[in-house]
C-alpha cells in the first residue's frame, strides 16, 4: 500500500494525519455545512480545501511532498467520504428533528416520509 495510499515509511503517519486529524475536520466541516443549511457544492468546495490543509500536514510535519497530485487526490477522497458522511448525518438529524411532523429517521444517514394517518 506505500506509494499508493500515502509516501511515509509508515502507514501509522497517513492514519494519524489523513485519516484521524483531516478526518475530524472533515466531519466537523459536513457538519457546519449541514448546520447552516448550505447544499453540497459549498461542502465539496471546502473539501477540496481541507484536502489541500492535510497535504500541508504532511509536507510540513513529515517531509511529504507538497505538490503531488496522486497524493492530494487520494488525502481529498478520505477527507471528502468522511465530510459527506459528517454531513448526512447532521442533515438526517435536521429532519427528522426540525419537521418531525413530515419525516422520520430510518438510520443514521436517512429519514423518510412518515406515513399519512
Amino acid at each position: 500500500m506505500q506509494g499508493i495510499l500515502y509516501e511515509e515509511t509508515s502507514i501509522f503517519l497517513f492514519i494519524l494525519v489523513t485519516c484521524i486529524m483531516g478526518g475530524w475536520l472533515a466531519w466537523m466541516t459536513g457538519r457546519a455545512c449541514a448546520q447552516t443549511w448550505r447544499g453540497g457544492l459549498s461542502l465539496a468546495f471546502y473539501l477540496l480545501i481541507l484536502g489541500f490543509a492535510v497535504r500541508f500536514i504532511h509536507f510540513a510535519m513529515f517531509e511529504g511532498t507538497l505538490l503531488s497530485l496522486h497524493y492530494y487526490i487520494v488525502d481529498t477522497i478520505v477527507v471528502s467520504l468522511i465530510g459527506a458522511a459528517g454531513f448526512r448525518y447532521t442533515r438526517t438529524g435536521q429532519m427528522a428533528k426540525q419537521y418531525y411532523w413530515l419525516y422520520e429517521k430510518t438510520g443514521p444517514f436517512s429519514w423518510r416520509e412518515k406515513a399519512k394517518a
